[in-house]
């Protein structure tokens, strides 16, 4: 059997934790992952999600299935390495997962309004700035059993091992490990930037999305990072399914052209947030960050950032339903008029490879309220059981509360939508009580999902 499981700590007793071990591959994989630009421009960010289930899960299969699941992704269990020359690489030594086994003091209901608290106690957050420094996991994973019977998985990530795809890469080869089926096919490489670069075209969009920003500005967003725990709150919004079609038909009418619900669902997201800023006599930026697989041409099994992103103004004067239909031009023109990977490529030989510590994304400008929205949706998360429990919920678990941050998933069971986003207090606060502005496309037939957290908007 390919695996193995180093018990380390087998039993550390520390309040609720009944266990913590540490799973291995049992090999190294096959040599160091120099990472591509996109994975070093995300190098200080953790990822954290919890997936919910409504029965136990067994920890010993569990963790049996993870080892195996390792032995194909070595990435995940590895540790960053910074060459001599900035490059950055993911050592695939097998130094492993820390995988903690522990007793939550709530039900799953309590558990689901904790789900969005950074620290709701859910989720062990891998330090993602220190992993640079030091030899520190890249993954880590937190069983949490909760009182009525039901668990909490909380899995966190290192953003430069890779995006949601490749999270979604791993958590469906964990699923055919542990259920005895065929793995999904990846497309490993030892060089990231190679890989992408043979799928580039010669010229994109020839605005890069990255930036270098004055001292002044620099200073102003490091203390939104250091605040953002005091400044910012969370909040979660459920659209049923029906309810989003009714907006995604209402815009497309006026629209006169066909939409799909996340652009509709984009504009009166956009739309509602600028009425409650009192922000409409402004322009105001919508990032939507896009995977690169399809319109590149890349395999569906390729690992790491392989992320674009969309930036669209949305000017005064402009409605839901033509911002919706601008956002859908963009998503069919990306290629030509979006695409910036090779735009950053550029701009880094400008500036120095040594300087992109100090560039930050394009689309991260709180100052100017540029509110950026990552689509989780399609990945199939619902679908995938883990020891033959399918989970009933999946969500977004907060790391820095960085403001203007958002995202969008399937709702509880794989229906209707969850939003969570992340917004300044005061502005929260309005949404919370923006209801009917939120709602307008809801109906009383409308049935709320069968489980979820009790403060859903």
């Amino acid at each position: 059997m390919t695996g193995a499981l180093t018990s380390d700590t087998e039993i550390r007793t520390v309040r609720t934790v009944r266990a913590v071990r540490t799973v291995r591959a049992g090999r190294p994989g096959p040599g160091p992952v120099r990472c591509s630009v996109g994975d070093l421009l995300l190098a200080d960010l953790p990822v954290s999600v919890v997936l919910f289930y409504d029965r136990p899960l067994d920890a010993d299969a569990l963790a049996t299935g993870l080892a195996r699941a390792l032995a194909r992704l070595p990435e995940f269990a590895g540790r960053l390495r910074t060459a001599a020359d900035g490059d950055l690489y993911i050592d695939t030594d097998d130094s492993g997962v820390p995988f903690t086994v522990a007793d939550a003091p709530h039900t799953l209901t309590e558990a689901f309004d904790r789900m969005a608290l950074p620290a709701s106690g859910l989720v062990d957050h891998v330090r993602a700035t220190d992993a640079r420094r030091e030899p520190l996991p890249l993954l880590t994973v937190r069983l949490n059993r909760l009182t009525d019977g039901a668990c909490a998985l909380g899995i966190s990530w290192h953003h430069a091992v890779g995006d949601m795809h490749t999270f979604a890469l791993l958590l469906r080869t964990w699923s055919a490990c542990t259920e005895g089926i065929e793995p999904p096919a990846l497309a490993p490489t030892a060089d990231r930037e190679l890989q992408l670069d043979a799928h580039l075209p010669a010229e994109d969009s020839g605005v890069p999305s990255l930036r270098l920003p004055e001292r002044a500005e620099a200073a102003e967003l490091r203390r939104t990072v250091a605040a953002a725990g005091l400044a910012n709150r969370t909040a979660q919004i459920w659209f049923a399914p029906a309810e989003a079609q009714r907006l995604r038909a209402a815009l497309a009418t006026e629209a006169g052209r066909p939409l799909s619900v996340n652009d509709a669902l984009c504009a009166h997201l956009m739309h509602v947030l600028r009425e409650l800023d009192g922000s409409q006599d402004q322009e105001q930026t919508l990032t939507m960050p896009v995977n690169l697989r399809r319109p590149l041409g890349l395999p569906d099994g390729a690992l790491g950032n392989l992320l674009g992103e969309i930036r669209l103004p949305w000017r005064p004067g402009t409605t839901p339903a033509r911002y919706a239909a601008e956002l859908r031009t963009a998503v069919e023109e990306f290629t030509g008029k979006h695409l910036s990977t090779r735009s950053n490529l550029n701009f880094l030989r400008r500036i120095g490879r040594d300087r992109i510590a100090d560039c930050v994304p394009a689309g991260f400008d709180p100052a100017r309220r540029t509110l950026t929205l990552s689509s989780w949706c399609r990945l199939g998360l619902h679908d995938l059981p883990l020891t033959g429990r399918r989970p009933i919920a999946f969500s977004p678990a907060a790391t820095l509360q960085l403001p203007w941050s958002s995202w969008l998933v399937e709702g509880p069971g794989g229906e209707g939508l969850l939003y969570t986003v992340v917004l300044p207090t005061r502005l929260a606060a309005k949404l919370r009580g923006a209801h009917d502005l939120l709602h307008a496309y809801r109906e009383p037939s409308d049935p709320l999902p069968a489980v979820g957290p009790r403060k859903l908007l």
